[in-house]
């Protein structure tokens, strides 16, 4: 049984790191002392931006388009960042997109593009780091973005729900089986936050009113990333098999808060 608390990393990966929640997650990991592997779906000025944020940081970026979409070629490009990185200590599986798509109306090819986008993807990048971190011997972080749709579904994202609970209970699995080499592995399951994603990309989450969540807020990009970097870190030895809501408290509103709720009238009891 390999032990973690000396684990001390040095180099980490982050899907979709081209804005929001991933891009956010980089910035943070490299003010951690990681070198970072930064990808992109569509937004390469995005990622670029993200990279030499990094290198401003005094930390090295390398920069790969990846399409978790493709489950033949996704787990290669995982392996040619850890190569010219020199290894991945830290993986965060933050790429994933939802349709909004009801069920009745719910083609399988969406079905499909969704799953293979949040989970089939994520399960290819996923075993390629961790046989990586495996063979290096070193211990390792397996980090996924989930949702709060992970615990609660939500009218309208079948697709979605299902990606995120899969993926959830694959993190779960993971943290089952490669403990004994020293990995561990976790999810953060983010509410509403002000990113791209939620149309809501450089607005300041303060000033938006939300009273389906007791904070009363969207949360911001850095607030998930604080606690991906926390999970990340050496100080998380302890923590496997987790999955941490990062939500204002909207989970405890029911699966129907967030945007859908308009009055504070609940406040009242």
């Amino acid at each position: 049984m390999q032990e973690t608390a000396d684990f001390s990393p040095t180099t980490a990966i982050v899907t979709a790191s081209d804005s929001g929640i991933g891009k956010a997650t980089a910035v943070a990991l490299a003010r951690a002392g990681m070198d970072v592997g930064v990808t992109w779906h569509s937004d390469k000025e995005g990622a670029e931006a993200t990279a030499e944020e990094i290198r401003g940081l005094g930390r090295k970026a390398v920069v790969r388009r990846l399409d978790t979409t493709d489950l033949q070629g996704a787990g290669a490009v995982i392996d040619e960042l850890a190569e010219e990185l020199g290894g991945v200590d830290v993986f965060v599986n933050n790429a994933g997109a939802g349709d909004g798509t009801k069920f009745l109306d719910l083609d399988v090819e969406t079905w499909m593009q969704t799953l293979d986008t949040n989970l089939n993807g994520a399960f290819v990048c996923l075993q390629a780091a961790a046989r990586r971190m495996v063979h290096a011997g070193r211990g390792g972080r397996l980090i996924a973005v989930t949702s709060v749709h992970e615990f609660q579904p939500r009218v309208g994202s079948s697709a979605y729900d299902a990606s995120k609970h899969g993926l959830g209970g694959l993190m779960k699995t993971l943290a089952l089986e490669l403990a004994e080499h020293g990995i561990t592995a976790n999810s953060v399951a983010p509410g509403e936050i002000a990113t791209p994603m939620t149309g809501q990309e450089d607005e300041d989450p303060t000033t938006k009113d939300r009273p389906g969540v007791p904070l009363g807020r969207p949360g911001d990009a850095r607030e998930i990333a604080a606690v991906i970097a926390f999970l990340a870190s050496p100080a998380s030895s302890y923590v496997n098999g987790a999955s941490w809501a990062v939500d204002g408290g909207m989970l405890q509103m029911g699966p129907q808060a967030g945007s859908h709720i308009t009055s504070h009238d609940w406040r009242q009891g």
